[in-house]
């Protein structure tokens, strides 16, 4: 019995740091708080639909490599699954799985008339050549036409995936469909029905809860310390968007290492100088790690990386006052707990992330109705809508006496369940 305690312990540590199971854990909590039964969460718990696929792709030396796809389709008892294609090394379907659950969350945050879902293709785009990215691209699609369409599951960009794969694989889809079906997809070039005000939603939708945040915290962002954990799309454009509103960036870091300036970093120059992948760090010798990063005195904290960056071991060394996360699940649920009885304020990644899907939610609209709004509109609809949101999780959680995050599941969750409970579901 003692033996199998050490292999216990570290399942258990193992288990905490599961995106599945943690996204599990407070959808149940959730529903939990508002009364539902047991069989709710049973359908919630997983994909109505998970599908697996393998495209053969011919490589530019003539070989022929095998690659392995996910399709995971959360819940569409509000409406159309919506959710982004990932092309990564390390997808799996046990990701894939909870990225879809977070999408029905933001979906229902945001009111929008969605299930979530969610893609992955395992391969490493930054080794392969432009024409292979598209037979990977019109590859997945060929395999998923089935179960993907506008009114069934909408796809959209995700991790080091952009506007011309959304291009190939809308042309592949109408292809395949035999007339021209921009709705399909979105995120696509605005030549092919793209929106305005799509590249920078997430960035957006980010800048807006971080200035919610600061007034209910009393802070002034125009000159506050920030720093900004990863400087790819969603975290480069958030610091341009901060340091142009006068905030102090003091901190910045990409996979390879960070970079810090007390009195604030030159933000244009960065990006200047970085790599398509959001590479800059690399040309700098005084880097500091991730991990200094992340413990760097200043106001606001913004993990735009990867999962699980904070986490038990580190939560008490966080100085941050206001903690916003524009990753996927930067903040294990232990480290929520301890930052929120050190009285931070956490804003969760299913709030602050959710200005992409909706201003693809925007995009889907005007591929239907054939009719186009200008940028200030966008820009107009999309701080509505957060704005609201935000205010309604806040109030939720101090009404309720819980965290932001927990308050967030709450507001997401609520609408699915609804929906399922009317359709006689459940």
């Amino acid at each position: 019995m003692v033996a199998d305690k050490p292999a216990d312990s570290a399942k258990e540590a193992i288990d905490k740091l599961d995106v599945l199971n943690s996204t599990r854990t407070v959808v149940k909590n959730a529903l939990e708080k508002l009364g539902y039964p047991d069989e709710v969460f049973e359908l919630l718990k997983e994909p109505i639909r998970m599908m697996t696929v393998r495209m053969p792709v011919r490589m530019d030396d003539g070989s022929i490599k095998v690659f392995t796809g996910y399709r995971a389709q959360h819940n569409d008892a509000v409406g159309p699954t919506k959710g982004g294609v990932r092309f990564h090394p390390d997808v799996t379907e046990k990701e894939v799985k909870a990225l879809s659950i977070w999408m029905s969350l933001k979906a229902g945050i945001m009111d929008l008339p969605y299930g979530g879902g969610k893609g992955g293709i395992i391969c490493d785009p930054r080794e392969m050549s432009f024409r292979e990215l598209e037979g990977i691209s019109r590859g997945y699609v060929r395999a998923i036409s089935q179960i993907v369409g506008p009114n069934k599951d909408i796809p959209a960009p995700d991790v080091f995936t952009n506007s011309q794969i959304m291009a190939w694989m809308m042309d592949e889809y109408s292809r395949i469909d035999e007339f021209n079906n921009p709705g399909f997809i979105t995120g696509k070039p605005i030549v092919l029905g793209g929106s305005h005000g799509r590249e920078t939603a997430t960035a957006k939708g980010v800048t807006i809860c971080i200035d919610e945040a600061a007034r209910k915290k009393g802070i002034d962002v125009k000159g506050a310390r920030v720093v900004v954990q990863g400087f790819g799309n969603a975290g480069s454009f958030l610091a341009k968007f901060l340091h142009d509103a006068g905030a102090k960036v003091v901190g910045i870091s990409d996979a390879y290492g960070g970079l810090h300036d007390s009195e604030g970093l030159d933000i244009d120059y960065l990006l200047d100088r970085r790599d398509s992948f959001g590479t800059v760090t690399k040309l700098f010798n005084n880097t500091i790690s991730n991990q200094d990063l992340l413990e760097l005195d200043c106001d606001i904290l913004v993990p735009a990386a990867v999962e699980n960056q904070i986490r038990e071991e580190n939560a008490h060394k966080i100085k941050a006052s206001i903690v916003v996360e524009a990753a996927n699940g930067p903040t294990t649920l232990d480290a929520t707990r301890i930052l929120s009885e050190r009285g931070i304020l956490l804003v969760p990644d299913v709030l602050a992330s959710a200005g992409g899907v909706t201003v693809s939610y925007f995009e889907w609209v005007q591929n239907n109705q054939g009719y186009y709004w200008e940028e200030e509109e966008i820009q107009e609809k999309l701080k509505k809508i957060m704005v609201k949101a935000f205010n309604n999780i806040y109030n939720t959680a101090e009404t309720r006496r819980v965290d932001m995050r927990l308050a967030a599941y709450m507001v997401g969750v609520r609408k699915m369940a609804e929906a399922a409970r009317f359709r006689g579901w459940v």
